[in-house]
């Protein structure tokens, strides 16, 4: 069996910290930097936070849908930025949100955690709104090929809260719910295959314990969310198991690398004092 996602990012956040540098190349973004919103654009935006902002970072978080857009020319220009992301140490995590029933997620594991694929990264964003017992082709690749899932559990948007917060019979919320099964996978024969997404802008902690796998915590930086927030809604995890991605609070800074490079290890820096 290879060795487990959990694992190989507990190693990267032991030597780089636990910032994951969000990619999300927007309309607004390329606006913003002065370049076309077509591929070549998109390109412009990635590969220079990628080369700026990656020796600050555990991993990149590449936003799926701002690539998907432009139909083949931007899954074009995304197996582009994979490829350079591959030559460099960092993870890369797709943020797909993927999640459906059957062969469909056969497919989607067969796209995004593939070895021969030309989308193969490191780990998935998934939603288990379709079921979690339903994600159980994604977690099992990843497993077997030692990379990892994220699935959504209480996510940073305000529109998330009605649903992920809301209490099931057992007087758990749907999000804590989502938790629960992400460990008991852990738990079994897909051990550190499956994490976990914990908004850092949710009103109040999340029950991490024993998850047995990583979290990956949005929200902090443009949407309004600190350090302190992250580790506010973590504190029942092991710091080692947590990543927080930072994405506009960098990209709305520019294009010029330098400035980008000192943001990111600012965040780097103020991530590692705070979930210390």
């Amino acid at each position: 069996m290879a060795e487990s996602f959990y694992e190989r990012l507990r190693r990267r956040v032991a030597t780089s910290g636990p910032l994951v540098v969000g990619i999300d190349p927007s309309p607004a973004v390329a606006r913003a930097w002065g370049v076309a919103s077509d591929a070549a654009g998109l390109r412009t935006i990635a590969q220079t936070l990628l080369s700026a902002c990656g020796p600050f970072a555990a991993a990149i978080k590449l936003q799926v849908a701002f690539f998907e857009r432009l139909g083949a020319r931007g899954y074009a220009a995304l197996e582009s930025v994979l490829e350079d992301a591959r030559e460099t140490d960092l993870l890369v995590i797709a943020d797909a949100k993927r999640g459906d029933i059957g062969t469909s997620n056969e497919g989607y594991a067969e796209a995004w955690l593939a070895g021969d694929s030309p989308l193969v990264v490191d780990a998935v964003t998934l939603s288990p709104y379709l079921g979690v017992g339903a994600l159980t082709p994604l977690v099992e690749r990843a497993a077997q090929a030692g990379r990892g899932v994220f699935v959504l559990a209480r996510t940073s948007n305000p529109e998330g809260e009605r649903l992920q917060g809301a209490r099931m019979p057992e007087g758990v919320t749907v999000g804590e719910d989502v938790v629960s099964q992400v460990r008991a996978w852990n738990g079994g024969p897909w051990a550190g295959a499956a994490g976990v997404v914990v908004g850092a802008t949710v009103p109040e902690g999340v029950a991490l314990a024993d998850l047995g796998g990583a979290v990956l915590v949005p929200g902090v930086g443009a949407q309004g969310a600190s350090a302190a927030d992250a580790r506010r809604v973590t504190a029942s995890a092991a710091s080692h198991a947590v990543v927080v991605s930072v994405s506009r609070a960098l990209s709305d800074l520019g294009p010029q690398p330098r400035r980008l490079a000192a943001a990111a290890q600012h965040w780097r820096d103020e991530l590692m004092r705070t979930l210390a």
